[in-house]
């Protein structure tokens, strides 16, 4: 990337990603649910308190992680040298050559993008919190904008689960990031057991058989990409110095 580029991509992720953990105020603030057990995007629900702060910061995340993944697609066909302090299997790869970059910025990008789609299609109320709101989900009885969410949601997280599976091997592979190469393989491995404790647990929820500390599992999912997003970022504005 060239050294504007690099930056302003960047400075966009370090955004993004302080703003993906805005959810964190829950813990100054009074929101009225439990973090063990409710879904983080309970918290901007229509009927909550704090929900239009909450997919403000959502909107705001994903808008500024879009940017930043476009940034980054944009000059991913740019070549550099290695970096001689990361193992690299490909001493100088051709641009056409380097699918892990491009499908890793591509899939940011999808993840920037349905994150912002997301805040925009709110829960009308909060399911695991409130079995009213739960028995009316399950009658079918609540407004689209919850099955629309839940595919936004999936579609998020599945582009971020690819974009740091992809972008983390581009960095070992490609002798890139020096921070995202040494520490990118832990972040991943995190990244999908709490997933798979995320996906059990909605699991169970959705059979009957309890939450499972669903509230827990899915906000270390979401924080374990905000910790991956500024480790991207710190190493592209590394590596712009």
């Amino acid at each position: 990337m060239s050294r504007s580029v690099t930056r302003t991509a960047g400075s966009l992720l370090a955004l993004g990603a302080l703003a993906y953990t805005a959810w964190l105020l829950e813990v100054l603030v009074r929101t009225g649910l439990d973090p063990v057990r409710t879904y983080v995007s309970e918290l901007a629900a229509a009927d909550q308190p704090l929900g239009g702060l909450f997919r403000a910061t959502d909107l705001a995340a994903g808008l500024l992680v879009l940017a930043g993944a476009l940034a980054g697609l944009a000059s991913s066909r740019e070549v550099r040298p290695p970096n001689p302090g990361v193992p690299s299997r490909a001493a100088h790869p051709e641009p056409a050559r380097r699918p892990w970059l491009l499908t890793g910025w591509a899939a940011l990008a999808v993840f920037g993008a349905a994150t912002a789609v997301d805040s925009r299609l709110p829960l009308s109320c909060a399911p695991t919190a409130d079995p009213a709101c739960a028995a009316r989900e399950t009658a079918g009885l609540v407004p689209a904008t919850h099955t629309a969410h839940a595919v936004s949601s999936s579609l998020a997280m599945t582009g971020a689960l690819v974009a740091l599976v992809a972008l983390t091997v581009a960095a070992r592979r490609y002798g890139q990031w020096p921070p995202l190469a040494r520490t990118g393989p832990v972040l991943v491995a995190l990244e999908l057991a709490a997933t798979a404790w995320t996906l059990a647990a909605v699991a169970a929820f959705e059979a009957g058989g309890g939450v499972w500390s669903l509230g827990a599992g899915q906000r270390l999912q979401v924080l374990l990409v905000a910790v991956w997003l500024a480790v991207l970022a710190l190493s592209l504005l590394k590596e712009e110095r």
